[in-house]
């Protein structure tokens, strides 16, 4: 059967493939984002009104949603115009992509991207902050000024990347925004390290605390995968990992990578909204919260010797009577609240 493929070499044939490749990762993850979209936006305008903090979140996940519309949008406008609207450009598709990074949409691509990494950068630090100010102010402003230094460099070097990418002859594969955007992404993977490092600790150290005071199942959410994998973000850390290593190296597999983590790091930040708004995420009354039930367990005076017919049901009991009896020896009382007290009555005549 005669050869009906493209005449390019076969390491630009496998770099083209990855580059659709990672147009489709782009739609699937931007999918899974609008899903997770409405479902935060559910919560949010529910809360709005009790919790100021909502509205924040609102416009939050809005913007999020999109900046991330923006960017699918852009990777299929330039799918498009590389291999439909200049599909005989000299050198093939690959080398007109190459050649015209400071086309509009291009630009538009890189900035847009470094936005939603910088955006969800802010989501992690500020949730590390959070944590933190369970135990004072002054902790916190300490425990966040590194990664905060951390996030101003990344800033800046992602902002070199975005300039020096979209240059007339430069692309993201030439070799001076490889080194930029490689040190970029080095810096904003150390800021989600950083803070997943000390949102594990703090939350070891209130479990410790709480294994003090109460059995093991009181303190097994605190260290439960899904509450660090969602309070750290750290899915888009390991896929973020993968990307330095493949972009640094120059390897076509890397746009996939690249893909893959910027939707993961927004999927992690719409999970850790999602808990923040369903109640579930730790927040500042979580330390207070846990205190104060620990600080108020406690029991009644000694009861005297009666005979309960039920302990399961924390009903009220009340004139116990015995058929001939015209007092009662005892009145016994079942509180129900929160920690089941109960409280022992002296004797009284009727």
């Amino acid at each position: 059967m005669p050869y009906y493929g493209p005449l390019e070499d076969s390491d630009t044939i496998f770099l083209e493939r990855t580059f659709l490749g990672g147009g489709f990762v782009t739609g699937v993850g931007y999918g899974v984002q609008l899903v997770l979209y409405v479902i935060c936006v559910q919560y949010l305008w529910r809360e709005r009104k009790r919790r100021r903090a909502m509205g924040f979140l609102l416009a939050y996940v809005t913007l999020l949603l999109s900046l991330s519309s923006l960017w699918a949008a852009i990777g299929t406008w330039t799918i498009e115009d590389i291999y439909i609207n200049n599909r005989n450009y000299p050198g093939g598709p690959w080398t007109y992509f190459l050649a015209t990074q400071n086309l509009p949409e291009n630009v538009i691509f890189i900035v847009t991207l470094f936005v939603l990494t910088f955006l969800s950068d802010l989501l992690v630090l500020w949730r590390c902050w959070v944590i933190w100010t369970t135990t004072s102010r002054l902790v916190a402003y300490v425990i966040v000024a590194f990664p905060v230094l951390i996030l101003l460099a990344s800033f800046a070097l992602g902002t070199i990347w975005c300039l020096q990418s979209s240059q007339p002859g430069l692309s993201l594969y030439s070799k001076i925004p490889i080194a930029f955007g490689t040190s970029y992404y080095v810096t904003s993977l150390s800021v989600n390290v950083v803070v997943t490092v000390l949102i594990v600790l703090r939350l070891a150290l209130h479990r410790r605390s709480i294994l003090e005071n109460l059995p093991p199942e009181h303190a097994r959410h605190y260290l439960s995968v899904a509450a660090i994998v969602v309070e750290s973000a750290a899915l888009y850390s390991f896929f973020a990992l993968a990307f330095i290593i493949s972009y640094a190296l120059n390897n076509p597999i890397n746009q996939i990578f690249l893909t893959i983590s910027s939707s993961c790091q927004q999927i992690a930040g719409y999970l850790i909204i999602l808990r923040v708004a369903q109640g579930r995420s730790w927040s500042t009354n979580t330390l207070t919260a846990t205190t104060g039930v620990l600080s108020t367990v406690k029991f009644s005076a000694p009861m005297a010797s009666t005979q309960i017919e039920s302990d399961r049901n924390p009903v009220r009991v009340k004139d116990i009577e015995a058929e001939g009896n015209t007092s009662l020896p005892t009145k016994l009382e079942a509180v129900p609240s929160s920690h089941s007290r109960l409280i022992y009555t002296p004797p009284t005549q009727i």
